[in-house]
């Protein structure tokens, strides 16, 4: 199933504020005003533009993504996800993790954006299992490619070759399905 949309998927361990693609998703809090983690390193690396809009989107919703431009960024856009916090799993955390990524990517699509990169998202403060949320990013990412054109690639970003070997190992399995 998923062998025509894996071509189209990429590990690389780097800084995402780096990135030269089309646009990075952003893992953000509710209110879109910067935070920890990668949501800190983005909006420190965009700039302060990057803060005058978010403030003009009024937040999001978890699972739900919302665009900006990527100012002092080398990728032309932002894409801002809200992930949910984990509370053990019973709470919908998965459903909510796979909106983000489908979100993310339904976003991209309708600005006919050629290339993402995603970070592991949720899975740093919100504390999401890594191998469970890998497993979400990976099927729901091909599973949304092998039905559009757009975006052409999917980044996953990693922070650490630990968090790459995961995307690896769940992109491999996939591939021998």
């Amino acid at each position: 199933m998923a062998h025509s949309a894996l071509h189209r998927i990429s590990v690389v361990v780097a800084d995402i504020t780096t990135l030269n693609v089309a646009a990075i998703v952003n893992a953000a809090n509710v209110s879109l005003l910067g935070g920890g983690g990668v949501d800190g390193a983005i909006h420190r690396a965009a700039g302060p533009q990057l803060l005058a809009e978010c403030r003009e989107l009024h937040g999001c919703d978890t699972g739900d993504a919302k665009i900006t431009g990527g100012y002092q960024l080398p990728a032309r856009h932002v894409i801002h996800t809200v992930g949910p916090v984990w509370r053990g799993g019973d709470e919908g955390e998965d459903a909510a993790l796979k909106s983000c990524y489908r979100r993310s990517l339904e976003v991209a699509e309708s600005h006919d954006l050629v290339s993402v990169a995603f970070p592991a998202i949720s899975t740093g403060v919100f504390a999401f299992p890594p191998d469970r949320a890998t497993v979400i990013a990976v099927h729901t990412v091909t599973a949304f490619l092998e039905d559009h054109a757009r975006p052409e690639r999917v980044i996953f970003c990693c922070f650490d070759q630990a968090c790459a070997d995961r995307y690896t190992e769940s992109l491999s399995v996939l591939d021998e399905a």
